[in-house]
């Protein structure tokens, strides 16, 4: 019976690290500075990267600032020659409010006399009256403000039915109050009986014409 034993081979050619402990160590601290040399230029670079970045937004949003400003001036130039323009509207505005104010109560006489002479009797004239315009318009209703108010004068040779009259008056159209008395009488040959009538238009009688809004001249 044969027993097999197992050989040791030796084989290859023998190493020997022979470099100092020391060398390397330096080579490990070499390594390490390179990488944080690599690291912190890697960082210098993205700071400038970065900077550079904000100073190229910084000139673009310079560039627009002056575009803008640029057209600002243009928009200011075109408004300072428009200025003429301005004050001529605004002249004319003032000038407007001016007219409507002082002839905001403007109304023809001629038909409201004739419509007063219209309502008396047959034989009793007109002879004065005193008439004061009222004020501007405060409402949308017309009939619900006072726009003439005075009086009357009529004289009649022979009594009248004041009254009647009276009535017959407040028939008239834009006429708001009216209310009348005798107040004198002669004792001659040819009697002359004098009224006197408390009248109150409306502002119906109001032309309108210069209001503002009305399209008035």
């Amino acid at each position: 019976m044969s027993t097999g034993t197992s050989a040791v081979t030796f084989g290859g050619v023998p190493r020997v690290n022979l470099i100092p402990r020391s060398e390397l160590e330096r080579r490990e601290r070499a390594a390490t500075a390179r990488g944080w040399a690599w690291g912190i230029l890697g960082a210098v670079l993205a700071a400038a990267a970065i900077v550079a970045g904000a100073m190229l937004l910084s000139w673009i949003a310079d560039q627009r600032l002056a575009i803008e400003q640029s057209r600002t001036n243009d928009l200011l130039l075109e408004l300072d020659g428009l200025s003429d323009v301005s004050v001529a509207l605004a002249t004319e505005s003032q000038l407007e409010g001016f007219l409507a104010e002082s002839m905001g109560s403007d109304f023809a006489w001629q038909p409201v006399i004739s419509a007063v002479v219209g309502a008396l009797p047959g034989e009793v004239q007109l002879s004065g009256f005193a008439l004061t315009a009222g004020g501007l318009a405060q409402g949308e209703d017309p009939s619900a403000e006072a726009g003439l108010v005075g009086t009357l004068t009529l004289a009649s040779p022979n009594v009248i039915d004041i009254a009647r009259t009276v009535r017959e008056l407040r028939a008239v159209s834009g006429v708001s109050f009216a209310d009348g008395r005798l107040v004198s009488s002669t004792q001659q040959a040819s009697a002359q009986y004098t009224y006197e009538l408390t009248v109150t238009f409306d502002q119906s009688i109001y032309s309108g014409l210069f209001l503002e809004g009305q399209g008035g001249e």
